[in-house]
């Protein structure tokens, strides 16, 4: 499945900057969805071992790994992930078209 996560270039920029320091033996990242947040759902990204992860969708952009867990697949369908810098803060960004809703805080979403 193709279309699960498209990955801008500013996320593979900073995903390979992030893994450049990552602990010996991590070579990608795993993005997944946990239960959380006041609006039900958020985004988790973490380290992975490429070796340890079998069955997983993985998206390659700008020689970046990256792989969605399982059950986040059908949350994250037609789903960017980005990473965007303003005065405040930077972070990555999911522009999720599956989203109905999110907090006020844009922490959590709701689908």
């Amino acid at each position: 499945m193709n279309n699960v996560l498209a990955i801008t270039t500013n996320a593979a920029k900073q995903i390979k900057e992030i893994l450049s320091k990552a602990p010996q033996g991590i070579d990608s990242i795993i993005v997944g969805i946990d239960k959380s947040g006041c609006s039900g759902y958020s985004y988790k990204i973490d380290f992975a071992k490429s070796s340890d992860l079998k069955n997983f969708e993985t998206i390659h952009k700008d020689g970046v790994k990256v792989y969605i867990e399982p059950k986040a697949t059908l949350f994250l369908l037609g789903s960017t992930m980005d990473y965007r810098t303003d005065k405040l803060s930077s972070r990555f960004v999911f522009d999720n078209p599956n989203e109905k809703g999110t907090c006020g805080c844009g922490e959590s979403f709701n689908i």
